[in-house]
């Protein structure tokens, strides 16, 4: 069976029923775990569920693992994913008790040797109706599913009829494994893994399918790199054995990746281990212990890198900028958000939509897929070089936002790889690294990291990683970001004209703001750092304690509003601007830019500073702090 064949979309719900109404019967096998879900994963499904936009075609929820009985036609072992369908189980017949679905459903989901699951499932609708009189039979993590799903749908007061509409939206992708698989081992490694098969692993099955007519080694030096490019951990380099290293990235493992897929045909080998790779005569050894560290600092001291975005997000804005180089289509091919539940929509639209040099790209999904995952290499090796992360050295648990690459010491079997500040030189400048530029390049990347905290919006990555692939000098990168900071601040913020938004004010107009003053002032804000302060707080209160203090009426514009972590604004309650800086100056000083210049704004008047501050001192912040904005957007606007 060819692994393209394996893969089957099946609809949860459709004009013919729900994926229980179907000739597949469904068995848990008695390896796997009884049903464990509780309210927290099952609150979540029905959230992602709910949230689907009206207008989408298909919206994947996960994917279920199966293997065909022996003897019995369609009828299948749930391998992976059992938790997730039995709550699918259990939701459709809430559906049926509230009428939102008609009939019943059929009883096509059952258990291999669990007598009271099994009793439970055959008596779901008296179980739902609370008319069951056997209680005592009955599998109370089932029971308890049931009244999760109803306390959800009660308190967020969901309409079923509009939740159903949705839910004939919802694909899972059933993974048939090849016969004669020993399931058991199976199920041990996908339990280890802790994770199901996720859209990506599926991705890579299919665009690895489109190469099926190149060589062995082809195909394998395909996977090495799709596999170097999915562990988000360190810099992509490391992720390869070391000859490959420097057949990719040259002679100190740092140069750019070639465009073609005909250039590494001196990768084309059978190579399977990585430097990292462990047998299990070490792993057994009572001194070992993991070794979590990318590499060391100039100062040798063990560092180690997390990605500020996952592999899924990673694949998206990797096809985002992918499209903007080479596909040409009269069709929008790509949502707007970067939603990783569609990343196998978002390939599947490109491909069939999409042309390269006028040729549809469905007629050559060869040539796609070499060209993609050349393009998917170049765009890691980018994003490791230019893209912040978070830096970890030794038992650091906090970490830092880090803008570093990689570069290697020694030669021959004794090169190693070290991290050093990115390279953001003029062509007149003879140092390699000038760490000042270097430091405002990674400031107003931070201030967007944390401006825009969902993986869904973080657009400013494939900006950045899409004028990277363009023929510009480097060392404008930092404009780059502050352009897109600008710009947004602009179509959100300014451009309307109204300043009085109150806690609806955008962070990154906050964010921006902070890195401008930082920027013109480093020495005085030398240890400010960007943080995720995702709370915009009125300095001067929107209702005032017991009265100590009278209403104002201007509290929601720009200048009284300052953003803060959700632990301040909970201190900050409804103080007085005073109060404030009484009860809580250290949490004012190590805060945000602007709030720093608000207290002291509050210090400078000996006394009356809150009648102070609704007169006069408001109004001559918040004129100051627009101008800042005004001045850096009208360079960009």
């Amino acid at each position: 069976m060819e692994i393209i064949d394996m893969v089957k979309t099946i609809n949860i719900l459709d004009n013919n029923g729900t994926i229980f109404d179907t000739d597949s019967h469904y068995v848990i096998p008695r390896y796997q775990r009884a049903y464990a879900w509780e309210d927290k994963e099952i609150i979540q499904l029905i959230d992602d569920i709910n949230d689907i936009e009206c207008k989408e075609t298909v919206y994947y929820i996960g994917s279920l693992v199966v293997a065909q009985v022996k003897g019995k036609e369609n009828t299948y072992e749930v391998v992976d994913g059992q938790q997730r369908l039995t709550t699918l189980y259990l939701l459709l017949q809430y559906l049926v008790y509230r009428e939102a679905l008609n009939g019943e459903l059929s009883k096509t989901l059952s258990f291999d040797c669990r007598e009271n699951s099994n009793y439970t499932l055959s008596h779901i609708e008296q179980v739902i109706n609370k008319t069951i009189e056997e209680e005592e039979r009955l599998e109370q993590s089932i029971v308890n599913g049931i009244e999760a799903i109803r306390q959800k749908f009660s308190s967020d007061n969901i309409d079923v009829d509009d939740f159903t509409s949705r839910l004939q939206q919802v694909v899972i992708y059933r993974i048939e494994v090849p016969k004669n698989t020993d399931l058991n081992r199976y199920f041990e490694i996908m339990n280890t893994r802790g994770e199901q098969l996720e859209q990506h692993d599926i991705l890579k099955a299919q665009l690895m399918s489109y190469i099926d007519n190149r060589s062995e080694s082809e195909q394998e030096f395909f996977a090495r790199v799709w596999d170097a490019c999915s562990d988000m951990t360190g810099y992509v380099q490391m992720h390869f054995h070391p000859s490959e290293r420097q057949n990719i990235f040259g002679w100190s493992w740092n140069a750019y990746p070639e465009d073609k897929w005909e250039n590494y045909r001196n990768c084309f080998s059978s190579i399977k281990e990585t430097e990292k790779s462990l047998v299990l005569s070490k792993i057994i050894q009572q001194d070992f212990k993991v070794d979590d560290t990318d590499g060391v600092l100039e100062d040798n001291s063990h560092v180690r890198f997390d990605s500020i975005i996952d592999f899924p997000h990673f694949l998206l804005h990797s096809l985002r900028v992918f499209v903007k180089l080479y596909v040409d289509s009269k069709n929008e091919l790509l949502g707007e958000l970067l939603d990783d539940k569609k990343l196998i929509i978002d390939f599947d639209n490109v491909i069939k939509y999409g042309s390269i040099d006028d040729e549809p790209i469905k007629k050559n999904c060869e040539y796609f897929s070499t060209l993609f995952i050349v393009h998917l290499l170049q765009t890691r090796y980018l994003f490791d070089k230019f893209i912040i992360k978070r830096e970890y050295i030794g038992e650091d648990q906090d970490g830092k936002w880090s803008l570093k690459e990689l570069y290697t010491t020694g030669g021959k079997s004794n090169k190693k790889a070290y991290y050093a500040n990115t390279s953001l030189n003029y062509d007149n400048e003879w140092e390699r690294t000038y760490a000042p530029r270097n430091k405002e390049c990674l400031m107003i990347q931070s201030a967007l990291r944390v401006s825009y905290t969902s993986p869904k919006v973080m657009h400013w990555i494939t900006d950045l990683l899409c004028w990277l692939f363009y023929d510009v000098d480097i060392p404008l990168l930092t404009e780059e970001a502050e352009r897109v900071a600008a710009e947004a601040v602009h179509n959100n913020f300014l451009e309307g004209k109204n300043y009085a938004l109150g806690v609806a004010t955008p962070h990154v107009v906050f964010n921006f703001l902070d890195y401008l003053i930082w920027k013109k002032n480093k020495s005085t804000y030398q240890d400010f750092e960007f943080e995720f302060r995702n709370s915009v707080e009125h300095w001067y209160p929107q209702n005032p304690s017991d009265g100590s203090i009278e209403r104002w009426d201007d509290k929601d514009r720009f200048g009284n509003l300052c953003i803060i972590s959700r632990s301040v604004n909970s201190k900050f309650s409804n103080l007085s601007p005073e109060s404030k800086m009484k009860s809580y100056r250290k949490h004012v000083e190590k805060g945000s830019l602007k709030l720093r210049i608000m207290g002291t704004l509050i210090n400078g008047v000996p006394r009356g500073g809150n009648e102070a501050w609704i007169n006069k001192l408001c109004d001559k912040h918040e004129n100051e702090m627009l101008n800042l904005l005004r001045e850096a957007i009208a360079k960009y606007i």
